[in-house]
């Protein structure tokens, strides 16, 4: 791995130690669009050329679609990787991509040219510059204080901040849709669980942040379980905490089978997560969510690697969900590859902490700061699941998000795969006005009615 990473500057390579990181000067800062992007990613394009330089974004900023066309439909790959030719590529993937050639003869990665299509909206880049100046871990490193909606870190210096910088990315501030999560079967059945979510920044309730109620708030989400029949009416509510050591995670859930809701705790960490089989963890829902206390965090570097990107593809009409799920793996000729620079993160296991996953390793796209591919190991050190996020950029809200993501267990050859909306009547809808009390337990309970 180590011959693999591309030179990183001064950063740190050591765990971060329990003390509050300081947040960089106003000279530092002052690199944010100019040699790095506005989010701190590099802003030239790689020395042969293959990476271009970063020329702010696809933006087209009015064109609300739900589902935006692919920009990129007149494409042909590069080249495409099988396990045949795999040794050639091997050092631009990870130990997990690699798992995947290896266990499936039919897996493959068709490689695209580059596009660094990331952009968010102009007033957020504000935003960032003054998070950079500002902003900072609390002691231990559980939380931020100093910070302002999104990326509190655009110039890292270690593996934690990097993190932060995944946890907080703009998702849109508010958003409703409707998606499928797909439990898949080693054997390539599946029975899809239709899910319509909504997600919030306080920031963006009608009336804004309200100190006193959303103290210590980093987002509201709300899950309804809209099929199958059996599962219909179950309700999830979270108001997610930024430190989750001062004040844990607040989670109901309201069960239609019992007809009240709950307090559901054991939705964080290795919790099971919503209707997913027990092929995904809580906080393996968006890659990776929730309190990041239970992990040492070393940053290792960084890494030109092939990524799920710009994958337009996967939102099709025209697709059926059985065009895309297959046995051990979706379709890969439905699924798009390219060449960029990733931020990679250990996560180990503190001691005394318990989770199913004793170590992790993340590969965070510099533009982004999405987690797009992280390896999960097991107790014994053995590499088990491997998590890919298949980014696409929402240009008419200039939002970077996933058209899917994937969890594919390397052991039992079972999958999870959510966000796909092929068949749905809706998808994607950042034009809501959310209020307050549509995220109380008053609000779930109406929900769970039947």
């Amino acid at each position: 791995m180590k011959k693999m990473m591309l030179s990183a500057g001064v950063m740190a390579l050591s765990l971060l130690s329990a003390s509050v990181t300081a947040a960089v000067s106003q000279e530092e800062a002052a690199r944010l669009g100019q040699d790095l992007t506005p989010l701190g990613a590099e802003r030239a394009g790689s020395a042969d050329g293959r990476i271009p330089a970063w020329d702010g974004g696809l933006s087209r900023p009015g064109e609300h679609l739900e589902r935006p066309q692919n920009p990129f439909a007149d494409e042909s790959p590069l080249y495409t990787i099988t396990r045949a030719n795999l040794d050639q590529y091997r050092e631009r993937l990870s130990p997990g991509q690699i798992a995947m050639f290896e266990r499936y003869e039919s897996y493959r990665m068709h490689v695209y040219p580059t596009h660094r299509t990331a952009a968010y909206p102009e007033a957020l880049y504000d935003v960032v510059r003054q998070n950079a100046v500002n902003a900072s871990l609390v002691e231990g490193g559980s939380g931020l204080q100093g910070f302002e909606n999104v990326i509190p870190f655009p110039i890292p210096s270690n593996g934690l901040e990097i993190i932060w910088n995944h946890l907080t990315r703009y998702r849109g501030g508010k958003v409703e849709r409707t998606v499928g999560q797909f439990p898949v079967q080693s054997n390539g059945r599946y029975e899809m669980v239709r899910l319509r979510e909504q997600l919030v920044w306080p920031e963006y309730l009608e009336g804004g942040r309200d100190e006193q109620a959303d103290d210590n708030v980093l987002f509201y989400f709300l899950q309804q379980v809209l099929a199958p029949a059996r599962l219909t009416g179950t309700v999830l509510l979270v108001h997610d905490t930024i430190d989750q050591v001062r004040e844990g995670r607040r989670a109901w859930i309201y069960n239609a089978g019992q007809r009240r809701v709950r307090r559901a705790p054991n939705v964080a960490y290795d919790g099971p997560g919503t209707a997913a089989d027990g092929l995904r963890t809580s906080d393996n829902l968006d890659m990776y969510n929730g309190s990041p206390d239970k992990y040492n965090w070393e940053l290792v570097g960084k890494k030109e690697m092939y990524i799920p990107y710009n994958n337009y593809k996967l939102m099709d009409t025209d697709l059926r969900y059985s065009d895309i799920i297959q046995p051990g793996h979706m379709n890969k000729d439905h699924v798009r590859y390219e060449l960029h620079r990733v931020w990679v993160v250990e996560a180990t296991l503190k001691e005394g902490e318990r989770h199913i996953y004793a170590r992790r390793t993340f590969f965070i796209d510099e533009d982004t700061w999405t987690a797009s591919v992280i390896d999960h190991y097991d107790g014994r050190g053995d590499l088990w699941r491997v998590g890919q996020a298949y980014n696409v950029q929402f240009y008419g809200s200039d939002v970077p998000w996933m058209a899917a993501e994937g969890l594919y267990d390397l052991n039992n050859g079972r999958y999870l795969i959510l966000g796909l909306a092929n068949e749905e009547s809706t998808y994607m809808n950042f034009d809501i006005t959310p209020r307050r009390s549509d995220f109380t337990t008053q609000a779930l309970r109406r929900l769970g009615i039947r």
